[in-house]
C-alpha cells in the first residue's frame, strides 16, 4: 500500500474545504466512512490516494430520523443500524432487507449507507492490479473477450461493470433523494440521477465532483396500499455481491395497480429501473401471467455477453416473484 496521510475532520465544511484544496494542488484525496471497501482497494493498489479524509470523526452524521413524510438517514448510519431499526423495518422493509443482504455481518457493523451507495465497480479486472483496464485509464474493457459471468447485460458499453450496492435498488424503488455537500453549498437530487452510465463517462460511477461528499439520504414513506419486495441471488451465502437483485414496490387500490416500481441490481452499471414494465403494470391486476410478462418487458434490450446469458432468465423470474409477493 502506498503511504498516505489520514486526516480526521470535525465537520462537513472542513472535509469539503480540504477536498477542494487538494484538488487544486493536484493531489489525490478520498473520503472514507466505514472504509472497509476503500482500504481493500488501496491494499490492492487499485487506488493510491495521497490523503484519506476520515468522516467518522464528524459528530452526528450517523442518524436515522423519522419525520413527517419519510426518513432522513445520515451518511454514516451503519448498514446494521438500518437493517435493525424498528421503524425502518415496519415502514421501509425492502430497505431493511437490502441492508441486511449486504456483505457479511462484520462489514455491516462497520459499513455505512453512503459507502454502500458510492462503492467502486464489481469487476475483477478493475479490482486487480494486473490489468490496466478502460476504467483505470487503459484502452480495453477486458470483460468483452474475457470472463464476464457476473457482468452487465443492460446499459453497458464501453465498460461492462455492474454496480455492487445492495441498498441502491431498494432506495431507487422507494424514490429516495440524496443530499450532496460541496464548495457552493448543499443540493438534494433524486438518487436515481446520482449514478452515471459508462456511455456518459466510463471513468466514473456517480456525479460527485472532486470536492463533493454525500451527507444524507431522504426516503419518503410509501403511500398507503404499497407493498415491497427485495431479493438477491448471489454465488455465496455470505460476503458476496448480487448476481441479480430485484426491488419491487406495488401500490394497489383493491387488486388493481395504481403505480409500480421495478429496479434491478447486478445487471447494469447503475441500479436499473424497468420503466416500461412499470408502465405496463399500471391499471392491471397482477397474476402469474401479468407478472411474467412484466419480467419479459423489463429485460427487453438486454445484451448479454457469452458467459452471462443466464442472467436474463434469472432476472425475469425474480421480477415475476417480486411482483407476485408485492401484489
Amino acid at each position: 500500500m502506498k503511504s498516505f496521510e489520514n486526516i480526521d475532520v470535525k465537520s462537513v465544511r472542513e472535509a469539503v474545504s480540504l477536498l477542494q484544496k487538494f484538488h487544486q494542488q493536484k493531489k489525490s484525496a478520498a473520503v472514507v466512512g466505514g472504509g472497509s471497501e476503500y482500504l481493500q482497494l488501496m491494499k490492492d493498489h487499485v487506488v493510491e490516494p495521497d490523503y484519506l479524509i476520515n468522516l467518522k470523526s464528524i459528530p452526528g452524521l450517523d442518524y436515522i430520523k423519522e419525520e413527517r413524510g419519510g426518513f432522513r438517514i445520515g451518511a454514516l448510519a451503519k448498514l446494521v443500524e438500518i437493517e435493525e431499526h424498528p421503524a425502518v423495518r415496519e415502514k421501509l422493509l425492502i430497505l431493511s432487507s437490502a441492508a441486511g443482504e449486504a456483505a457479511s455481518p462484520q462489514i455491516r457493523n462497520a459499513g455505512t449507507i453512503a459507502g454502500n451507495l458510492c462503492q467502486r465497480p464489481f469487476c475483477w479486472y478493475f479490482r486487480s492490479s494486473n490489468f490496466t483496464c478502460l476504467r483505470k485509464g487503459g484502452q480495453v474493457c477486458y470483460t468483452v473477450t474475457g470472463d464476464g459471468r457476473f457482468h452487465a447485460i443492460l446499459g453497458a458499453g464501453p465498460s461492462y461493470i455492474v454496480h455492487p450496492s445492495d441498498t441502491a435498488p431498494a432506495l431507487v424503488a422507494l424514490g429516495a433523494q440524496i443530499k450532496i455537500a460541496g464548495p457552493t453549498g448543499e443540493k438534494m437530487i433524486p438518487l436515481e440521477k446520482f449514478f452515471v452510465l459508462p456511455s456518459v463517462d466510463y471513468k466514473r460511477e456517480n456525479i460527485l465532483n472532486p470536492a463533493e461528499i454525500v451527507t444524507e439520504i431522504f426516503v419518503p414513506t410509501p403511500k398507503a396500499g404499497s407493498k415491497g419486495f427485495y431479493h438477491k441471488v448471489r454465488e455465496r451465502l455470505a460476503w458476496d455481491h448480487a448476481i441479480v437483485a430485484v426491488a419491487t414496490i406495488v401500490e394497489s387500490s383493491g387488486s388493481v395497480v395504481r403505480a409500480a416500481r421495478v429496479v434491478m441490481g447486478g445487471v447494469a452499471p447503475i441500479p436499473w429501473r424497468a420503466a416500461k414494465a412499470e408502465e405496463f403494470l399500471r391499471g392491471k391486476r397482477i397474476d402469474e401471467a401479468t407478472a411474467k410478462q412484466a419480467g419479459e418487458i423489463a429485460l427487453e434490450g438486454a445484451k448479454p455477453l457469452k458467459d452471462n446469458v443466464y442472467k436474463v432468465k434469472m432476472a425475469q423470474d425474480l421480477i415475476q416473484r417480486g411482483l407476485l409477493a408485492s401484489a
